[in-house]
């Protein structure tokens, strides 16, 4: 019996560990990513809208028919950013594109607020990317992060949330 549950014990700790490990994400990483980014991206915030039985449901029986990605036709309508702030009228379909890793996919919720970095795609449509860590979108913002992008977009500064606990500031909330 011994042996049967050291071999137990022995093959548990030999098979690997399903977990998603992600790094800390704020608004600010994400600016400074698309800021250094080769692609075009437009900053927006405002409503977003598609139809959420579209995002992809995981079958824990059969995690490798989950897609690594599905696109959703969403819509988005709000302001865009400039050294003023978001202020410029934006009104777009947009292409939803939902990550997944594994059994872990992005969450996205339709009809809320988001503050949004899109990428411009080369035919000119908009593009949102979402993944199980979090991704390019940021689900109904504070006006904290509304302003910390707007620090970023005008020359101010432009700290992750990491950073800014490290220099003894409190963390913007997520």
């Amino acid at each position: 019996m011994k042996t049967l549950f050291a071999s137990f014990i022995a093959t548990m700790l030999a098979s690997p560990a399903l977990a998603l490990s992600c790094l800390p994400h704020d608004v600010t990483d994400s600016y400074t990513q698309v800021a250094e980014a080769e692609a075009s991206y437009v900053v927006v915030h405002g409503r977003l809208v598609f139809d959420e039985t579209k995002l992809p449901k995981v079958d824990m029986t059969n995690q490798a028919a989950t897609p690594a990605s599905t696109r959703i036709l969403a819509l988005i309508s709000g302001k865009s950013l400039s050294k003023q702030g978001f202020e410029r009228r934006f009104e777009a379909p947009i292409s939803l594109d939902i990550e997944c890793a594994g059994p872990w996919c992005a969450g996205a919720k339709s009809g809320i607020d988001y503050l949004a970095f899109l990428r411009v795609e080369p035919d000119g449509s908009y593009a949102l990317a979402l993944n199980p860590c979090g991704g390019q979108g940021f689900g109904e913002p504070s006006q904290d992060q509304l302003d910390q992008i707007l620090a970023c977009h005008t020359g101010g500064p432009c700290l992750s949330g990491l950073i800014q606990m490290e220099q003894g500031e409190q963390a913007p909330a997520e």
